[in-house]
């Protein structure tokens, strides 16, 4: 079932509005990699409870946020970013969407204050499908594929609203799932 999302990096899954998974509860994931070995993203709206300071002690006074990028690995860190210009070695999954890079280039960028939080975006763990998993998923319809988005919806400050937004942006068919209350039984 590889041809909704194919080519399938850079894609978003958002989540159907009443996913019982509560890892998956509304969310936003960037899909970074796709094959037949399984697939792996980062959940874009979910926040933690950690800054960057917290988790990096040679960074201990950086306020970037971490986000909470899926249920995978939940110790290990992963960053996506808009600017190669600056960090060498990502690779780009997006148009303008670079995943990974040189991370003592980004310590020294975060050490001068020359990299802000719209350039760059940190997560703990990632969310991650074995071989099928996520094809399963889809024709469940557990996930809607968004093909098209602007790459500042991904490094958006407004992450609480930013799942609804996305619904939206995919036009009428989808636009009225965007106000359905958390809760169905509160309709």
């Amino acid at each position: 079932m590889l041809s909704p999302i194919s080519p399938a990096a850079g894609r978003l899954l958002i989540s159907e509005p009443f996913m019982h998974d509560p890892n998956f509860k509304r969310s936003v994931i960037l899909l970074t990699e796709y094959a037949d070995t399984g697939a792996m993203g980062f959940i874009l709206n979910h926040q933690s409870d950690y800054l960057l300071g917290d988790i990096l002690p040679d960074l201990s006074y950086s306020e970037l946020p971490v986000y909470t990028g899926g249920p995978v690995a939940e110790n290990t860190l992963h960053y996506i970013h808009r600017c190669p210009d600056k960090i060498d070695g990502g690779i780009e999954i997006w148009d303008g969407i670079y995943w990974g890079g040189n991370f003592e280039t980004i310590k020294e960028l975060i050490n001068s204050y020359q990299l802000k939080e719209d350039e760059i975006r940190f997560f703990a763990g990632y969310s991650g499908w074995s071989q099928t998993q996520l094809d399963d998923e889809l024709r469940e319809d557990s996930w809607i594929v968004a093909n098209k988005f602007e790459a500042d919806i991904i490094f958006t400050a407004n992450e609480q609203n930013l799942w609804r937004e996305v619904v939206i942006s995919l036009g009428q068919r989808y636009a009225h799932i965007a106000n359905f209350p958390e809760n169905p039984m509160l309709n």
